[in-house]
């Protein structure tokens, strides 16, 4: 009878997010944080944290227990719980159905599901690669303007 409960409470248990590489770390619903948290591995916050979290290129999960009164920067941010303070993404921001959001994003992409909570303002910021790409383009423009006016036999470019 005590396997068949391991078993049940085993199933039953949320299984974690398939998204997130296997270098995940995970503040659980029990501990609590205050002050700056930094890394370069995927994270996944159920617990309560106050300060500051800067995860370079990597994912931050605020998981549906999280209380998190921080600002935030990562590659991807994705909300399901509750989030006050700044969100900074280069990638993505996601607010969840049971995800709430008090403050002010700025990301490439922004997600949000209906029923989150949000309020704030939103800037959408061109990604680097994008950027990059475009400031290429230009100059190969640029370039290629110089090249027709000086074949055209102009002397000021």
């Amino acid at each position: 009878m005590l396997n068949s409960k391991m078993t049940t409470t085993a199933n039953t248990a949320k299984p974690e997010p398939q998204n997130l590489q296997a270098s995940l770390s995970r503040l659980g619903p029990g501990l609590s944080v205050k002050g700056e948290i930094s890394g370069n591995e995927d994270l996944l916050i159920d617990g309560l944290v106050e300060g500051v979290v800067r995860l370079n290129e990597n994912t931050l999960m605020i998981g549906p227990t999280a209380n998190v009164k921080a600002d935030l920067t990562a590659g991807q941010v994705v909300v399901r719980g509750n989030v006050t303070g700044n969100v900074f993404a280069r990638n993505r921001i996601e607010i969840g159905n049971d995800g709430s959001i008090t403050g002010d994003l700025t990301t490439p992409q922004i997600f949000i599901e209906e029923g989150a909570l949000f309020k704030g303002s939103i800037e959408i910021e061109k990604s680097k690669e994008k950027q990059t790409n475009e400031n290429a383009l230009s100059e190969i423009r640029s370039s290629s303007a110089k090249v027709s006016a000086a074949a055209a036999g102009a002397n000021h470019i």
